[in-house]
C-alpha cells in the first residue's frame, strides 16, 4: 500500500468529504453520498460484515486497506476503521493508486 492513498485521505479529510465510523458510513450510504468505502485490515469480522451488506444494498465497493485502524485513524485525524469516501474525485484517486481503474457508479 502506497503512502498515496493516505495522503489523498488526509486530503479528503480536510475538505469535509468523509464520513467515519459505522454509523456515519452507513448514513453516508442511504443518502447516496458514498463512492467507496474502505476499512482497516484489523476491523473485527462483525463490523466488516455489517459495512459489506450495507454496502452491497448500494452497490458501493468496500476495499479492505492494508493499514491497520491505528495508522488509518492517524492519517484522516479521527479514530476509526470504516471510512466513506463521499466526493467521486477522491473515490476515482483513491482507485486509481490502488490500480483499480474502474469507474464510480454514481455521480454526485
Amino acid at each position: 500500500m502506497n503512502n498515496k492513498i493516505l495522503t489523498l485521505l488526509g486530503f479528503a479529510s480536510k475538505a469535509g468529504r468523509l464520513s467515519y465510523g459505522m454509523d456515519a458510513c452507513v448514513a453516508a450510504l442511504k443518502q447516496k453520498k458514498s463512492h467507496i468505502i474502505l476499512t482497516a485490515d484489523n476491523l473485527s469480522s462483525k463490523s466488516l460484515k455489517e459495512i459489506s451488506y450495507n454496502a452491497n444494498l448500494f452497490n458501493i465497493k468496500v476495499i479492505i486497506l492494508g493499514w491497520n485502524i491505528e495508522t488509518l485513524s492517524h492519517a484522516i485525524g479521527h479514530k476509526c476503521g470504516i471510512i466513506s469516501v463521499n466526493e467521486k474525485g477522491f473515490a476515482d484517486a483513491v482507485l486509481h493508486e490502488l490500480h483499480l481503474k474502474e469507474e464510480i457508479a454514481h455521480d454526485d
